[in-house]
């Protein structure tokens, strides 16, 4: 994929090294001309100074030939509005704008871009069920925020133990995607059985997360 990242801090500057590690494109682009230097020096990429605000410097990324837009840049206004024109401007099909203040993230949504990351939530919440529930993870939400991909460690005291999947009553909107066992990666059927220890990959609307471990889990 050719993948356009705008901000070249650390996170940008990770990002694009381990994109382009797998094989990808990257082009970056940030305002400061000294770090863009600097990163110029360290990783194989098109690395473009300007404000990515700006269409033309976005036409000089090549937008018109991108797979994706990554704004992260440490200002949410700024990573909003990029997302927005790479999307009504340029048709782009997917964005991702990191969110650095979480009350901006229901904005971001609402605004179009396609993947908001809020890493303080992220973080919060794998806080959250290492504390309060040791094996549910909420990971990640997308369809601006209105579904939810999320990872559920079967504890052996678990309801759905030795069930097959047929059997579990979901809440509305919920599918059961995968199961890691061991080594094994399993598509669900209707006649696979739950056993202790699988990790279960879930898509549900958000919201339904809370009624979602209820039923795997048994914990609330």
């Amino acid at each position: 994929m050719y993948i356009i990242i705008i901000g070249a801090g650390k996170v940008g500057y990770f990002l694009s090294k381990r994109l382009a590690h797998v094989g990808h494109t990257v082009c970056i682009v940030d305002k400061d001309k000294a770090l863009c230097e600097e990163v110029a020096r360290e990783l194989e990429a098109l690395v473009i100074n300007g404000d990515a605000c700006e269409p033309r410097i976005l036409e000089e990324a090549g937008i018109e030939r991108a797979d994706v837009l990554a704004a992260v840049t440490g200002d949410d206004e700024d990573n909003l509005i990029i997302c927005q024109l790479a999307k009504e401007k340029f048709n782009l099909q997917r964005t991702v704008g990191r969110v650095n203040n979480p009350d901006n993230e229901h904005t971001f949504s609402e605004l179009g871009v396609d993947v908001p990351i809020n890493s303080t939530t992220i973080i919060a919440k794998i806080v959250e069920g290492e504390v309060s529930f040791a094996d549910f993870v909420n990971l990640m939400s997308f369809q601006r925020g209105k579904l939810a991909i999320v990872r559920l460690d079967l504890p052996e005291d678990s309801p759905v133990i030795n069930k097959e999947i047929k059997q579990i009553h979901l809440p509305a909107d919920s599918v059961l995607v995968s199961i890691v066992r061991g080594e094994e990666v399993i598509v669900p059927r209707g006649d696979t059985v739950l056993r202790p220890g699988d990790d279960v990959i879930a898509l549900t609307v958000i919201g339904n997360e809370p009624e979602l471990l209820n039923i795997l889990a048994g914990k609330l």
